[in-house]
């Protein structure tokens, strides 16, 4: 763990129960003093005994048992009982206030960039990391990882060169199906961003995600929205920006909740992007704005309602052979990790 309250690199291998015991200890600690006495946790927690959650539980014991097993070990890492590790890994299935937020900048191009705040609790700074991690029989990735969470849901890049990054959607409209953190997960080990868009179309899914895929090699960016009912992906063909709620026109219509954070920090993206004349402002101009207060993007406020922070910002460059990416701590100052064309920090 990183002494200086700063993100820190981890390296995780192993078959899926091993590899869930080493997130588990990763995060025992700040679980145990932070997490489970917090609001968040209690209200989760309200679900338990819940048929849905039983239905997904099924789902993803008979459709993914190796990430069924990474969560088994999860539980065992954490040191905490398995229903309720489970649970919390599908809180933005049963609880639409689930406190995950994020913003992120599409720029396509012939070398597409894709940037990201991760936003989440602010008790976690100082306790989340860059894990790297190689799964026996599975696709190795490096992923920024939360206390007692699996990957999947954050922003990661993998050995297939895909590039993944997820904002938090709050939907009404919750069903019966693969927790969307397992989707997430899962994705992970699709080969290509075909086999990505056809995970998510396919699945039967539970919750809602907003998720922005690239692949080395392939000019596409994609947009991709999901909830219960639908899927929705739309090629990015100029500059966006994406803050963690439902703008696709086939689904915006769905019941969602849109938190004052959320709107402001899309439409000041939004207008960033469309006062540029020219050359567009860069990604990191975007998500460290802080013009609009007390709902800036770059989000740093100890009274923001939504309860969140921005933990780190991830800057991906993608190129035909590799991807040349920056992770930062904080806005303004140099990177914390640099990865150039691979998985590790250089």
């Amino acid at each position: 763990m990183s002494i200086d309250n700063g993100l820190s690199f981890v390296e995780i291998a192993g078959a899926p129960l091993e590899i869930g015991v080493q997130l588990g200890r990763f995060g025992r600690e700040i679980a145990h003093r932070h997490l489970i006495a917090g609001h968040a946790w209690a209200s989760v927690m309200t679900f338990r005994g819940d048929p849905a959650v039983a239905g997904m539980r099924g789902l993803v014991e008979a459709r993914f048992p190796e990430y069924w097993a990474e969560l088994q070990g999860l539980a065992i890492g954490l040191d905490l009982p398995f229903d309720d590790v489970f649970l919390w890994n599908c809180r933005g299935d049963v609880w639409a206030f689930a406190p995950d937020g994020c913003t992120t900048v599409q720029m396509p191009g012939s070398e597409p960039v894709l940037a990201h705040n991760e936003d989440g609790d602010p008790g976690f700074r100082g306790h989340c990391a860059l894990a790297h991690v190689r799964p026996e029989g599975g696709v190795a990735f490096t992923s920024f990882i939360y206390p007692a969470s699996i990957p999947g849901h954050t922003f990661a890049a993998t050995d297939a060169g895909l590039i993944q990054t997820v904002n938090n959607i709050r939907s009404r409209g919750i069903g019966i199906g693969i927790p969307r953190m397992v989707l997430g997960r899962a994705l992970f080990d699709c080969r290509t961003l075909d086999d990505a868009v056809r995970l998510l179309k396919t699945a039967e899914r539970a919750g809602a995600f907003h998720m922005t895929l690239g692949q080395k090699g392939d000019p596409r960016l994609l947009s991709i929205e999901f909830t219960h009912a639908s899927c929705s992906v739309s090629t990015i063909e100029r500059p966006q920006c994406h803050a963690n709620h439902l703008i696709h026109e086939a689904v915006r219509a769905e019941k969602q909740i849109i938190t004052g954070s959320s709107r402001a920090r899309q439409q000041r993206g939004d207008a960033l992007l469309g006062d540029a004349t020219g050359t567009p402002p860069g990604p990191l101009d975007i998500l460290w704005d802080k013009a609009v207060s007390p709902l800036p993007i770059y989000r740093a406020q100890p009274d923001d309602p939504d309860h969140e922070n921005t933990l780190a910002t991830a800057v991906f460059r993608i190129r035909t052979d590799g991807i040349d990416w920056q992770v930062y701590d904080r806005a303004g100052e140099l990177p914390r990790f640099t990865m150039d064309g691979g998985l590790r920090p250089r």
